[in-house]
This record gives C-alpha cells, structure tokens and sequence, in this order.
C-alpha cells in the first residue's frame, strides 16, 4: 500500500524547516553600517577645539619664553651699566682732590707756609672723600692687640710692652665698609731673651752643663 503526505503534513514540514531569521535587530545593524553624520562632525570639532587650545598654549609659551629671555638681557645690560660707572660717586670726590693737587704744583713761587696749607686742605678732601666712600683708615695704637685680620706683622722686636702687641705702624691699612682692603704694616712686640746670673743669654750648651 503506498503512503502519501498530505497536504496539511507538507506544510508543516515547510513551515519548521523554514531558515532562521536574523537574530540582529534591523536597528543594530543599521546602527553599526550607517553611522551619524552628526556625531561624525561633532568629533571633528572636538578635535579642532583641542588643537586650538594646544596651538593657544604653546603660542603663550613662547611669549613667556620670550619675555623671560628680554628680561635677562635688561638685567645684564644694568650690571654692566652698574659695574662701567660704579666709580662715579667717587670720582666725583676726588676732582677737588686732584683740583688742589694741579693748584699747588702751578704755585710754584709759594712760601713754604702757603704749600703746607694747600696740602693739608688736598689731605682733608682726600679724607672726606674716603669717607663719603666708606674708607676707614686702620691706624692701631702703641700697645693694641695684634689683630691678624687686619694687620700684617713686618718685625718682631724685644720688648717690655706685652708680648703680641704693636709697638709701632710702618704704613697705614684701609677699610671699604668693614673689608680689609689693605692690612696695616706693624711691628709686634715680643718677649725679651731669658738671661742667666751672669748676665749672658742662656744658650744649649749651659744647659747641658747645668
């Protein structure tokens, strides 16, 4: 006996054999092969804007630079111009110095008395000047601690005065607001030589003998 489908069984097979439809929703896909004009500009913009800002920055930074490097070369230019006439004030001091000086060497028919004068008036401007300047004579006195710092020991000689103390100064020294510029040459005073009964120095070989 021959078996035949029928109609109704045919199309349920057909119907549960059908292909699968797509599982991706027509939105995703559409999401994913067409993309938005708009947010395609918007990045772009983003980009512009960032570019900008750096272009902006690095525009201001330059300008620093530039300002910084002006700024270092007005500063050097004012040392320069400091260090160039640094001697002005005291040139300024010493012209009626040398003035004084010119003066008394064109007298040269003075008397004697007129000369002392006109040197000692050079002395008290040259004086002034130095102080004006912040020149300090250092001139110690007879018996004045010997101070390393500020003098320079040229002898030292026996005597009854303290030992480490000036007997005498040779040249004058000078100061420029408290710094050394010239030690003053001094002698220092020293102890006498010991002597023994017979009035000789003692020397090395009295005192192996004794």
């Amino acid at each position: 006996m021959k078996w035949a489908a029928s109609p109704q069984y045919i199309d349920l097979c057909q119907a549960d054999f059908a292909p699968m439809s797509d599982p991706t929703p027509q939105t995703e896909k559409d999401a994913q092969q067409d993309a938005d004009p708009h947010a395609e500009r918007s990045l772009d913009e983003l980009l512009a804007d960032a570019q900008a800002k750096l272009d902006e920055q690095r525009e201001a930074w330059l300008r620093a630079l530039a300002d910084a490097e002006n700024a270092r070369k007005r500063a050097q230019a004012d040392i320069a111009q400091a260090r160039k006439y640094a001697a002005e004030r005291i040139v300024e001091d010493l012209l009626p110095v040398m003035d004084s000086l010119e003066a008394a060497l064109g007298a040269a028919g003075a008397a004697p008395e007129a000369l002392r004068e006109g040197v000692e008036l050079t002395l008290r401007q040259m004086r002034s000047a130095f102080e004006r300047a912040g020149v300090a004579a250092v001139s110690p006195g007879p018996g004045q601690r010997f101070d390393p710092h500020r003098h320079q020991a040229m002898a030292a000689v026996a005597s009854a005065q303290e030992p480490n103390t000036v007997l005498a100064v040779l040249q004058k020294g000078y100061t420029l607001h408290e710094r050394v510029v010239r030690p003053a040459l001094v002698t220092v005073a020293k102890a006498p030589a010991v002597e023994n009964g017979s009035g000789n120095p003692i020397s090395d070989s009295n005192l192996e003998s004794n």
